[in-house]
């Protein structure tokens, strides 16, 4: 059986021959020195954001966790105790007895 052309479908140029390097002008572009410095210091770029992107992530879930564990507690009591209080000073402003300040010396 011999290979026959598929039918439809699309067909590409045909390449042409290396033999005029100058007529080539992006490949002499893109394979000079200085693009390929700049896709390096892309890469390294890209390589550094990536690190410090991950790094500011778990510093920031580091941050947030101990937040969690040690100020909300810590704010809840404080609410709690406020409410504590207030409640103690209407209870003695209803039973007719006048505001204790506290006396400091």
């Amino acid at each position: 059986m011999a290979a026959q052309p598929k039918r439809g479908g699309v067909s590409l140029p045909e390449r042409r021959s290396a033999a005029k390097p100058e007529s080539n002008i992006l490949a002499r572009i893109t394979s000079s020195p200085i693009v390929s410095r700049g896709k390096q210091a892309a890469c390294d770029a890209a390589f550094v954001s990536k690190k410090l992107l991950r790094s500011t992530g778990k510093a920031a879930w580091i941050a947030g966790t101990t937040f969690l564990i040690l100020a909300v507690p810590l704010i809840i009591e404080m609410d709690r105790e406020q409410q504590l209080n207030e409640l103690e000073l209407q209870q003695t402003s209803l039973l007719g007895a006048p505001p204790t300040a506290s006396v400091s010396k």
